[in-house]
């Protein structure tokens, strides 16, 4: 079995379509299209902004960012298996200490239980697999070379966001009197706040007498957080898709100052894609 699989090697049935990152963040107007249809063959445009269940397009818009949460399951667990497997114990075991690992292995064990979950949750919803385009940025986070710029770009910036988009859904679960997607998503965002709070641990740990490469591994997390942030998808205000998860966030791990950053980076993306959309 290869060490260090690159992302354009990730397997996927003929049941899944994938759009590139450079599809994502290319084109302006390419993006927010790709963003608005999720590049689905059998969808029209969905809504955007804040999932209110008095909108008619609220149940599109949350079957489409469901089928996104299992996407990003698959890739989770695959990146933590990832990890486990790409060092070998006893050779670079100061970088991937072995209770790290299991760490990782226990997170494969909870990811997959989401696979599983999400999967029902989509049916209950009435989506299938493949109805929306799958982007591979997180597993593309995990194939990263330096295991602690995994745990910033994926533990950290990634399952942050799992953490608002569950408790999101969550919330839309209990708006709509939905008892079977809050349940779900009650029991997901739990899970999701202990893969957080593994990583800023493990950060800190493997870190402790290196700042440099601390700053370098929470630079990256910053990219992948603005990268995820576009055009106002998550943020503070009102009108985003995801509302930052403040509360959950702190139990993670993550300091004020640190949620403030997102909301500020959210903010930021908003505003330049406005202005590209306006200069395009």
């Amino acid at each position: 079995m290869r060490r260090h699989l690159p992302v354009a090697d990730l397997a996927r049935d003929e049941r899944f379509a994938t759009v590139t990152i450079e599809d994502r963040l290319g084109d302006p107007r390419a993006r927010l299209a790709a963003a608005n249809s999720d590049a689905s063959p059998t969808r029209p445009g969905r809504a955007r902004g804040r999932m209110d269940p008095n909108k008619p397009g609220t149940p599109d818009q949350a079957r489409a960012l469901m089928h996104g949460i299992f996407t990003g399951e698959i890739q989770a667990l695959e990146g933590a298996g990832r990890t486990c497997f790409d060092y070998d114990v006893g050779r670079g075991a100061d970088e991937v200490p072995y209770e790290l690992k299991l760490d990782m292995a226990r997170q494969c064990w909870d990811e997959a239980r989401h696979c599983e979950i999400s999967v029902k949750l989509g049916d209950w919803m009435g989506t299938e697999i493949g109805e929306y385009a799958e982007t591979t940025f997180l597993f593309a986070a995990a194939c990263n070379p330096d295991p602690v710029l995994r745990l910033t770009g994926v533990n950290r910036a990634l399952e942050g966001l799992a953490i608002d988009v569950f408790n999101t859904m969550r919330e839309l679960g209990e708006a709509t009197d939905d008892p079977v997607l809050f349940f779900c998503e009650d029991w997901m965002l739990a899970d999701e706040v202990t893969h957080v709070k593994m990583g800023s641990d493990w950060l800190r740990r493997i870190t402790a007498d290196d700042p440099d490469r601390r700053a370098r591994a929470l630079e990256f997390q910053h990219v992948v957080d603005r990268l995820f942030s576009g055009g106002g998808f998550r943020g503070d205000d009102e009108d985003s898709t995801v509302k930052l998860a403040r509360r959950f966030r702190e139990m993670a791990g993550f300091s004020a100052e640190e949620i403030d950053e997102v909301a500020e980076a959210a903010r930021r993306s908003k505003d330049e894609m406005r202005a590209r959309l306006a200069g395009a």
